[in-house]
């Protein structure tokens, strides 16, 4: 089965062995091997993550949520409301009114938050083309596994057709015969 499956690799890629690429060299020594290709890409990855990767990670996902949005415009009412209705009054505002200090805390707070999200999103472009990439080899391998089926379902049914010709064959000749005997016996 593998000179079959080496085989058919060949005529696909129409360049022999030389040709193929180390992805398409490790499909294929799989195939032979009858081992599994399909792995967990994700978990792969995950895998291979620092800490700091993995706190960007969790530093992006909370604040690109909606959580984040709605409990930092909640804080920034509050804030507002405080230093503007009711501490203005007593003149006990940390930050009044046009809220200087709340500015400085949210370009420091863009700031940092802006590169963590970045590298988030560069790590899951990677993770992504790792899928993509595993998920390559297995549509190859399930090409190459389906078109060996294709080939040996055409040669069993080449077998089973030689088969019947030949035991056609030998139902005519021994037509003919009996035929031949009859013809014989009757003069």
């Amino acid at each position: 089965m593998d000179a079959d499956i080496r085989t058919l690799a060949e005529q696909i890629l129409l360049e022999g062995e030389q040709g193929l690429t180390d992805r398409e060299r490790r499909v294929l020594a799989r195939i032979a091997k009858r081992r599994a290709i399909s792995r967990n890409a994700t978990q792969a990855y995950e895998e291979g993550q620092t800490l700091g990767e993995r706190l960007a990670d969790k530093v992006a996902a909370v604040g690109g949520s909606w959580g984040f949005v709605i409990g930092f415009g909640l804080f920034l009412l509050a804030w507002a409301g405080l230093n503007s209705a009711l501490l203005a009054g007593w003149r006990l505002a940390w930050d009044p009114y046009p809220y200087i200090f709340l500015n400085l805390l949210l370009s420091m707070l863009a700031a940092v938050q802006a590169p963590i999200i970045m590298m988030s999103q560069n790590r899951q472009a990677a993770k992504d083309r790792l899928q993509a990439a595993h998920d390559y080899e297995v549509n190859l391998k399930a090409e190459l596994e389906i078109m060996a089926l294709h080939e040996k379902l055409d040669r069993l049914r080449d077998e089973n057709l030689s088969h019947l010709l030949r035991r056609q064959e030998e139902q005519l000749a021994l037509l003919q015969a009996m035929v031949a005997m009859r013809d014989g016996g009757e003069r």
